[in-house]
């Protein structure tokens, strides 16, 4: 395995030999540089996993160095070492692009605060990189263009989106679970002048809230029990890029207040510091709430909504996008192959036809299971009706018999007419699934509280 490296740069010859023995001690291979342009030529010509360096040395400075190797090496790591302590030093050295500062001195708890740091620095530019890296491949992967469909709904989408890429605007994302949101906000950031720039992803939802404040804007060493380092935030990860905050509708009040004022200003306080940090930051935001509701249930602030909902995207539910669930087959059929190693992968046209009468409330995640566990529990061969769910094939056959009737040139009573027709359903899939109404439900693609809503108003029963 290699050995992390770390340049070490400092004019004090004593004080350099001592950083570099108690970083070797941790297992570093270490290179020495007495100023700027010796720790320059390392950079250029080696693999470095960190740089430590002085600020105060002859010639060209540290803040000045660590700027030069920001914009040389994005991802390398720097800490700041100063015998000059205080807040105005470390706000210099982190707007120089540092990673972090370190105060000068060699007594017990600094070698292992120095050796802590060292570590962390190190992680968070490997992560940094592999960042960069998965951007790259995502790139074109996620270009809107890549973006699978040909309906008329999901292309009105795209067509917005090309429009406000090259746009530093905010963009509020809805639409039901499984829509594509983060697809959406993905081809959004890859379309844009930021792509070259991260694309940092927080889900509000998942997160408890006592943890949401630190994971966006970072704490400092002491912030709270628990905190016994600095951490960066997802704010100044995304910092030139963009930063997707999905499910914001279940952000608490209390931190929609402190998102707001990062959103006006784009700048925060990490958590348990009172220095101010400015980015450059394209805030996406998605939810599948109707957040006017939140609104009025005092659940979300209404300032915020409006400084999010700069330009709205609805993502299209699945039902809505006329022929795209077979080009969605086939996407995820060659995908799912692929990955598991399968022969080639076909599924027939009937049973394409079945997938395509199904309403997928679970919409583009809902299929793309389904895809995936035929290609697993199917092996070789092509994919027929009899390897569907039973609730799909069931589907099918109840939408081809219960086709409703044409407009006689009397007329008809509408009302009464799609009244009958919405019962006829109803009952067969009942009868299908011998009145269980949670499999009825699923059937429909209703939620069980509507169905027995109406199996009451229509005063329906198995002796119907």
């Amino acid at each position: 395995m290699r050995k992390t490296h770390v340049l070490v740069v400092d004019d004090d010859e004593n004080y350099r030999n001592a950083v570099q023995r108690i970083l070797q001690r941790a297992g570093h291979r270490i290179t020495t540089a007495h100023d700027a342009a010796d720790a320059m030529r390392t950079v250029s010509t080696e693999h470095v996993d960190l740089v430590m360096c002085d600020v105060k040395m002859p010639g060209i400075s540290g803040l000045e160095l660590v700027r030069r190797i920001h914009e040389a090496e994005p991802d390398l790591a720097c800490i700041v070492i100063t015998g000059y302590g205080g807040a105005e030093a470390s706000v210099e050295a982190l707007k120089a692009g540092a990673f972090w500062y370190l105060e000068k001195a060699m007594d017990g708890d600094s070698h292992d605060v120095l050796r802590r740091l060292a570590a962390q620095a190190i992680e968070h530019g490997q992560l940094k990189a592999e960042n960069r890296r998965l951007q790259q491949e995502l790139q074109g992967r996620y270009h809107f263009d890549n973006v699978i469909g040909q309906s008329p709904a999901l292309r009105n989408v795209l067509d917005v989106v090309s429009r406000v890429a090259e746009t530093d605007s905010t963009v509020l994302v809805t639409g039901e679970s499984g829509t594509g949101k983060e697809v959406i906000a993905r081809a959004l950031h890859f379309s844009s002048p930021r792509a070259e720039r991260p694309f940092i992803t927080v889900n509000c939802g998942a997160i408890p809230e006592e943890l949401l404040e630190s994971e966006l804007f970072g704490h400092v060493k002491g912030a709270f029990t628990g905190a016994t380092h600095h951490r960066i935030g997802r704010f100044s990860m995304a910092d030139g890029g963009t930063l997707f905050l999905d499910e914001i509708g279940d952000m608490s009040p209390n931190l929609q207040v402190k998102l707001l004022r990062a959103l006006q200003d784009q700048t925060f306080e990490p958590v348990g510091s009172s220095e101010t940090q400015r980015v450059d930051v394209r805030i996406v935001a998605a939810t599948n709430q109707n957040l006017e509701i939140a609104i009025q249930e005092k659940r979300f602030r209404e300032d915020l909504f409006y400084r999010l909902n700069v330009i709205p995207i609805e993502s299209p539910s699945l039902r809505d996008r006329d022929g795209d669930v077979a080009l969605l087959v086939q996407h995820f059929l060659q995908r799912f192959c692929e990955r598991n190693s399968r022969g080639p992968c076909t599924i027939s046209d009937d049973a394409v036809r079945q997938l395509m009468n199904h309403d997928w409330p679970g919409n583009v995640r809902e299929l793309e299971n389904l895809i995936e566990r035929l290609v697993v529990l199917r092996g070789e061969g092509e994919i027929g009706i009899e390897d569907l769910p039973a609730n799909l094939r069931q589907t099918a056959s109840i939408r081809e018999s219960a086709a409703p009737p044409k407009v006689p040139e009397a007329g008809l009573s509408f009302h009464s007419v799609v009244d009958r027709f919405e019962a006829d359903l109803i009952l067969q899939a009942l009868e299908h699934t011998h009145w269980n109404k949670n499999q009825a439900a699923k059937l429909l693609g209703l939620n069980r509280t509507t169905l027995l809503e109406k199996i009451k108003k229509k005063g329906l029963s198995p002796e119907e």
